[in-house]
């Protein structure tokens, strides 16, 4: 399995290490061997040994240059950072990122030999549609991406369950990523509005290799029962 929480744009930079200590101390003294990645916020990076991954929430595709407010290469580089989370929906919704922005972004670190989690959903008015359409909305966010890149990990987050409470039925998601693993080797992660409550389930799922958490992932208590949760699917 692997496990991702995604801080977006909370927590300070000491809050950030009380929150590594509590996760990796969790993940050293059960021994954990599923994939944890916890994605900070920029102020919260720091070059040193870990036993989860740390990745970025997003960056430039530039070496460096005069990208105002932009983060890139050099500077994740500096703290040995090679993960990165590429169309989240509230960059492709909130900040207006286009597909092809998107694969850009993608192509360059593909290039650079980061792993990628890779993000697709739809809104409601398109679920409402049904099955077909759906999945006609999600392949227009494939455009350019090269779904065979080895260090893909691919994360189907319906945008209308993102920090609503609500999900798809457990028959939703397992039919969405039924037709995903028709088009990609790649692990899939499932996203929105996934907690404690659910997050078992959702990962007993078929063609359901894991969770990228958002606000539930806030409390490290929290994501830590997830993790002991999918270490339990193993037994």
């Amino acid at each position: 399995m692997i496990l991702c929480a995604n801080f977006k744009a909370n927590k300070t930079r000491q809050e950030t290490r009380a929150y590594m200590a509590v996760v990796e101390s969790f993940v050293s003294a059960n021994a954990i061997e599923d994939t944890i990645i916890v994605f900070p916020p920029f102020t919260a990076l720091e070059h040193i040994p870990r036993n989860v991954l740390i990745g970025v929430q997003n960056a430039y595709p530039v070496s460096n240059g005069a990208f105002t407010g932009e983060i890139a290469l050099e500077q994740l580089e500096e703290f040995d950072i090679k993960t990165i989370l590429i169309g989240h929906s509230e960059r492709r919704h909130v900040l207006g990122e286009t597909q092809e922005q998107i694969a850009e972004k993608f192509r360059f670190f593909a290039e650079q030999g980061f792993v990628i989690v890779y993000c697709v959903g739809e809104p409601l008015t398109i679920r409402e549609q049904g099955n077909e359409a759906l999945m006609r909305y999600i392949d227009d966010q494939f455009v350019g991406i090269d779904l065979s890149y080895p260090d893909l990990i691919l994360a189907y987050e319906p945008v209308w369950a993102i920090g609503t409470g609500l999900t798809p039925s457990n028959d939703e998601i397992e039919a969405v990523h039924t037709a995903l693993r028709l088009k990609t080797t790649a692990p899939l992660l499932y996203g929105g509005s996934v907690k404690v409550d659910n997050a078992g389930e959702i990962m007993a799922l078929g063609n359901v290799d894991g969770v990228l958490v958002g606000s539930a992932s806030l409390s490290a208590n929290d994501f830590c029962e997830m993790i002991a949760q999918a270490a339990e699917l193993k037994q």
